[in-house]
């Protein structure tokens, strides 16, 4: 494959980069918000819809520009559900949706006026009413629809139907999340698409994670350009620059394995494998280079209130959000065996 990105993957980056330097704050965002005003400049600057089909409106694109998204948020540390309503539930309903699911769900949150959540796992069907629980689902706490997973079938379900409960909870990075609670729910089913979605997920994560640390190491980088001891810049000492040359060979591997996985998943390339292999690297270098970012800082690097605590929080949900390092090189054994 050719690693090079695309045109419009550059100029949407570009945008997207533009306008996340003048919103995104690093203030704490959770208790159940999430940046609304950030949200609606995406959708007003074209960036929600951009990398859907063009039959939509959109720019008739796909995940490797969504990933080119995903990682200037991730770069911002931004506030916005891109992931779980564009990259997953919108593009989606897109795919196998009808055009009255698309009407009423994918169009307003291409405007930024919605927002959709994913649940991958704790939920059952039967006659197509919905039951079952999932904890930390992102950006549910304010999410109007869900496209959750039962075996079988993803079914699209309304938050505001009866027997749908959304608690609202906090992750250790102050993301919003929320308790999913589905008691005998009526959903619209949109197939067996649960693996569709896990792969198009993961590979949208370790997009994100790519933001965090490239970002992270530029500011540990730079702190360490800086900061002396023993009137000398600490960035001069080989034990600081082997930890920064470990970190870019590991930000290197996270974008070369989610390059890969992205474009065989967009080509309709088997994709299972390159896909774990991106979040290993996602998940393993996101964890090496969020302890380098804070080790390097110092005594500022455990600051809560710090910057560089925002990137390594972040980096640890991510590592972990649809499947650790060692869940990865399990799955790899198992694909390969079986291959």
């Amino acid at each position: 494959m050719d690693f090079t990105p695309s045109e419009a993957s550059v100029d949407l980056a570009a945008l997207t980069r533009r306008i996340l330097a003048g919103k995104a704050t690093h203030e704490p965002h959770g208790t159940g918000g999430f940046d609304a005003p950030l949200w609606t400049a995406l959708a007003q600057a074209g960036v929600l819809d951009a990398a859907l089909p063009s039959s939509l409106g959109g720019g008739g694109f796909g995940l490797p520009e969504q990933c080119a998204v995903l990682t200037e948020i991730g770069r911002a540390v931004a506030a916005v559900p891109y992931l779980p309503s564009i990259t997953m539930a919108a593009s989606a309903l897109a795919e196998f949706g009808t055009p009255e699911l698309v009407d009423r769900w994918v169009l307003p949150v291409l405007r930024g006026e919605r927002v959709l959540a994913v649940a991958l796992s704790g939920f059952t069907a039967a006659d197509g009413r919905v039951s079952g629980t999932a904890s930390a689902v992102p950006y549910g706490a304010f999410a109007h629809g869900f496209l959750v997973a039962a075996p079988g079938a993803v079914f699209l379900v309304d938050a505001a139907a009866s027997g749908v409960s959304v608690r609202p909870q906090a992750t250790t990075d102050h993301a919003d999340a929320c308790l999913l609670e589905l008691s005998d729910v009526p959903g619209v089913s949109l197939g067996d698409i649960g693996e569709w979605l896990r792969l198009r997920g993961t590979a949208g994560v370790c997009a994100q994670q790519l933001g965090v640390v490239e970002r992270a190491l530029e500011l540990t980088a730079a702190y360490a350009a800086e900061r002396k001891q023993f009137d000398h810049v600490i960035g001069g000492f080989q034990a600081v620059r082997q930890r920064l040359a470990d970190a870019h060979l590991d930000v290197e591997a996270v974008r070369l394995t989610t390059l890969q996985a992205a474009w065989q998943l967009a080509s309709g390339v088997p994709a299972a494998e390159a896909v774990a292999t991106a979040k290993f690297w996602a998940a393993e270098a996101g964890h090496r280079v969020a302890h380098t970012t804070v080790h390097i800082h110092g005594g500022v690097g455990i600051d809560v209130d710090h910057e560089a605590h925002r990137y390594f929080a972040t980096a640890k949900r991510l590592e972990f959000q649809l499947g650790p390092a060692t869940a990865q090189l399990l799955t790899l054994g198992d694909l390969l065996a079986r291959g």
